[in-house]
């Protein structure tokens, strides 16, 4: 029987929480700064839901339509709500997940709610298989 490897045993705690109302230019120079791919839109209240902005959702919505980075807020790229994930999740249901889906990283959450974290496939399989070979 193998050991069950838990997504807080993969993931990433580099987390970039941004500000919805922030340009997506002011959001690629953190991304840059904190060499992440990935940017967690920060909730505005507590009854609002966290977002996320990935490199796919910039390709689609910006540069395809060739907008300017200056001139767009993050909200009007984010998808929002994000799945998020538990910390305690199996890491092979968290895949599961990610390809019911079509999900190549999600923000990671506390039993709270508050999020810690930010897991990709990468990280699943080279801190979760690899650990297990």
């Amino acid at each position: 029987m193998t050991d069950i490897v838990r997504v807080k045993d993969v993931m990433n705690t580099e987390v970039m929480l941004v500000n919805g109302r922030d340009t997506l230019h002011e959001g690629l120079k953190k991304m840059r700064e904190c060499c992440t791919r990935v940017l967690i839109v920060d909730k505005r209240h507590e009854d609002d839901e966290y977002g996320i902005v990935c490199m796919a959702d910039i390709a689609e919505k910006v540069i395809a339509h060739d907008k300017s980075p200056e001139r767009i807020n993050i909200y009007e790229v984010m998808s929002k709500p994000a799945i998020c994930v538990r910390d305690t999740m199996d890491v092979r249901y968290c895949a599961r997940l990610f390809q019911n889906f079509g999900l190549h990283s999600a923000p990671v959450s506390d039993e709270s709610g508050k999020i810690i974290g930010i897991v990709g496939y990468d990280d699943m399989v080279f801190k979760g298989l690899i650990r297990n070979l």
